[in-house]
């Protein structure tokens, strides 16, 4: 005997009204705004058919104040399993349209059950937010299943990556459990992410303010440095996370997707050497040393306007996955600062957790000096770079291209900082300031009784280069691997890469250390 029709029917009708969240209008209307809908974000993550989706049937159970049960299809928030690009990563994606996207019990509930099997499984988990934030009628259920979530990002942090795309609204409390996650991609024209509003604000303090000033993807993008992307809709968000995922292992105990070349090419590269300006007071664009150096000239920066005297990101090196972190001489002179710092220390841990090497390109005049830099911590954010580089045991490797100087030179991953391999162009400079500094101190007296004072420290300036700045003589002292002509990089860099990576290293057993925050 076959399944009785009227099951079949029932059964049917009840995804029907699922599937609708609010109603079909309502998904329509968000459509012809060039707004997806919960439902259309995870079709354009996922394979077609491949989205198995978990508690379709799920409904709140919320009968507090005295309000009767209103049906809240999915709980507002669709959560599943499916494959994108080759790999099975975990989704959830809050539904606005049902009750403005709010969290319940139930609505928690799925995302932790969800969070739980990407933990037991080893994949990756991909958030879509676009919630009003904690639902009002249900409580302190709705607190408590905003602590289970976070509990569960905590849990989850160093095992799997974590993305949030932040599609609409992102207020209050729902706004930490994107920031406990890997990344955060905000996308342009619908959404925003803050603690408190400018109602809020301007009620609290008397200082007015607008959503674009505290919210909006361009003030977190280039001012708090809270997110990682600015995406320009919802499919380039998820065209965002595809490519990152691209460069990322599953879980912690997988490699990254590694796909090297058969054999390494060693050829030179001579528009490597054209790239070096004439003089090191002369800026070196940073961004087109990474162009010739990885492949395709194929890099995913991350953090684009936050922090820019430092470039982090992701490509391949003879398609080997790499984290490259490099000093931009084109903004602030490459200096470290207070978020540099930041920005670096998070990328560094980032890649160790996950079994990326690290390639460090290096052209950083020092921490950048000044009271509000004094004043707002310098020391303790530069520490944690420092801590950060000690505590990764991925390989690292370092290229000093010009200046290297003092603190900073050792913030950069120098072989004392546990770098495995140190490369070094002719340019680079290794010493506690530049050589005009240091002249000034040491040879005061002497610049100023000579007869040409200027001529006299121009030639103690080439004299003091020459003899304590230079690379070879950071050779001698067995502080670098090598001295390298810049054509050779991309080929050196390449082959130290596939000698380190069967790189195993034991650290004494801990908890984990106290990274200065």
């Amino acid at each position: 005997m076959p399944i009785a029709q009227a099951l079949v029917d029932e059964l049917k009708k009840r995804r029907e009204t699922a599937r609708a969240g609010a109603g079909l209008d309502k998904l329509e209307a968000r459509r012809k705004k060039g707004v997806m809908t919960a439902r259309d974000r995870i079709a354009e993550l996922f394979v077609p058919g491949t989205f198995q989706e978990w508690g379709m049937h799920a409904d709140h159970d919320c009968h507090h104040f005295g309000l009767e049960k209103k049906s809240l299809p999915c709980d507002a928030v669709v959560t599943g399993v499916g494959t994108a690009d080759g790999r099975v990563v975990a989704s959830f994606s809050q539904d606005f349209t049902v009750a403005g996207g709010s969290l319940g019990r139930v609505h928690a509930k799925k995302i932790c059950d969800l969070m739980e099997y990407a933990l037991k499984v080893g994949c990756p988990v991909v958030g879509f937010n676009d919630s009003g934030g904690a639902r009002i009628q249900e409580g302190d259920d709705s607190l408590s299943g905003y602590g289970q979530v976070f509990f569960r990002n905590v849990l989850l942090s160093g095992v799997v990556p974590q993305i949030a795309i932040i599609s609409g609204p992102c207020a209050g409390g729902a706004a930490y459990s994107p920031a406990l996650m890997d990344f955060i991609i905000m996308v342009k024209g619908t959404s925003n992410m803050f603690i408190c509003g400018p109602e809020v604000i301007q009620a609290a303090t008397g200082q007015k303010c607008t959503m674009d000033d505290i919210g909006s993807p361009a003030a977190h993008a280039s001012v708090s440095g809270n997110i990682h992307f600015v995406a320009e809709n919802d499919a380039h968000a998820v065209q965002i996370t595809r490519k990152l995922l691209s460069f990322l292992p599953s879980n912690n105990v997988m490699d990254p997707p590694h796909h090297p070349t058969p054999q390494v090419d060693l050829s030179v590269d001579p528009g490597m050497n054209d790239l070096v300006p004439a003089t090191n007071k002369d800026p070196l664009d940073m961004y087109q040393v990474i162009a010739r150096l990885v492949d395709n000239a194929d890099f995913l920066e991350v953090q684009r306007e936050w922090a820019r005297n430092i470039v982090v990101g992701f490509a391949r090196i003879q398609g080997i996955v790499v984290g490259i972190i490099a000093n931009q001489p084109a903004v602030k002179a490459g200096t470290l600062d207070i978020d540099a710092s930041d920005k670096s220390a998070r990328f560094i841990r980032f890649c160790n957790v996950f079994n990326i090497p690290i390639v460090n390109l290096v052209d950083v005049p020092g921490f950048l000096p000044g009271v509000q830099q004094e004043r707002g911590g310098i020391i303790r954010h530069g520490a944690k770079m420092l801590f950060a580089y000690a505590a990764a045991t991925v390989p690292k490797i370092t290229v000093i291209v010009r200046k290297a100087y003092g603190g900073a030179y050792l913030a950069m991953c120098s072989a004392d900082m546990g770098a495995d391999v140190v490369l070094a162009w002719p340019t680079a400079e290794i010493a506690v300031m530049g050589a005009e500094g240091a002249v000034k101190i040491l040879y005061k007296r002497e610049i100023t009784a000579a007869s040409d004072p200027k001529k006299k420290e121009a030639e103690l300036v080439n004299e003091y280069r020459e003899r304590f700045c230079s690379p070879y003589e950071a050779a001698a002292k067995s502080m670098i691997t090598d001295v390298i002509e810049p054509s050779e990089t991309r080929a050196a860099v390449a082959m130290a890469l596939r000698n380190t990576l069967t790189k195993r290293e034991t650290r004494p057993p801990k908890k984990h250390g106290t990274i200065p925050l």
